[in-house]
């Protein structure tokens, strides 16, 4: 019996590490989210599940498979945010950053492109509305397309400068309520709607715009700037992760590795 026990292969082991790694995983995905109340209501009905069919009580244990048995159909309905969410951290975390890294590499590619980004005017235009604590919310796309929501707005397709997103997010503006979209090192649209973050964990400190960052980046692979209107701070938001009150330094540095590393 003992030896039996103890036969334990290398892939058993693999196989442990890999599922408690998908379940912390899935965990932070859901974490500060109602989505966390629903996931462990559904371990409870699963544990209850093999203990009903562990004692052999048939009637219970028919409705729970019942129920488990469309599970995974309800699953995707219920967390479809939060699988939408893995599939872009998947899609767009490891591969558009590791796997380009090493194919270039392995390709000896040589040659440098053309900036994607024009974080100068962009860095420029921030500080200066930090400090003179104008509210703002700059999306920048990386990969997936967001025509959906600078079709909302207002387009412009203007050539990116510190002086022209100064003048659309002042207060005195018609076009300052809502987010700039930039696309292909353009401006493509202004007062555009963003979707809102449902996260139940977030600090009352975070204003709407936060919020809208941070639902944004949930629902897209884009990156997120705002400027506080109350505090001046700069954040910005990526992968569904709000880094909030960083210095204009900070900020360059990480949009250099974003867009034109």
């Amino acid at each position: 019996m003992i030896t039996a026990f103890i036969n334990i292969t290398f892939f058993d082991i693999l196989d442990i590490l890999l599922v408690a790694f998908f379940l912390y995983k899935v965990y932070m995905l859901i974490k500060g989210s109602v989505a966390i109340n629903i996931f462990v209501g559904i371990a409870i009905i699963y544990v209850l599940w093999v203990v009903v069919k562990a004692l052999k009580m048939q009637m219970i244990s028919s409705i729970l498979g019942q129920v488990i048995g469309v599970g995974a159909i309800a699953l995707v309905i219920v967390f479809q945010q939060e699988v939408r969410r893995f599939l872009l951290l998947i899609g767009s975390k490891y591969f558009s950053q590791n796997y380009k890294i090493k194919f270039s590499r392995f390709f000896s590619l040589k040659f440098k492109a053309e900036p994607l980004l024009n974080i100068k005017s962009i860095a420029i235009a921030v500080d200066d509305m930090a400090k003179k604590k104008i509210g703002a919310l700059i999306v920048i796309t990386k990969k997936m397309s967001l025509d959906n929501y600078s079709h909302i707005g207002d387009e412009l397709d203007a050539n990116i400068s510190s002086r022209m997103l100064e003048s659309i997010f002042s207060k005195e503006s018609p076009l300052h309520d809502g987010a700039v979209i930039i696309i292909n090192n353009k401006i493509k649209s202004a007062r555009c709607i963003l979707p809102v973050s449902d996260r139940i964990d977030l600090p009352p400190l975070y204003g709407t715009r936060h919020r809208a960052a941070l639902g944004m980046t949930e629902a897209t692979d884009s990156f997120i700037i705002v400027v506080s209107e109350e505090t001046g701070s700069i954040s910005y938001a990526v992968n569904g992760e709000l880094i909030y009150d960083v210095d204009i330094k900070q900020l360059s540095s990480v949009l250099e590795k974003e867009f034109n590393s």
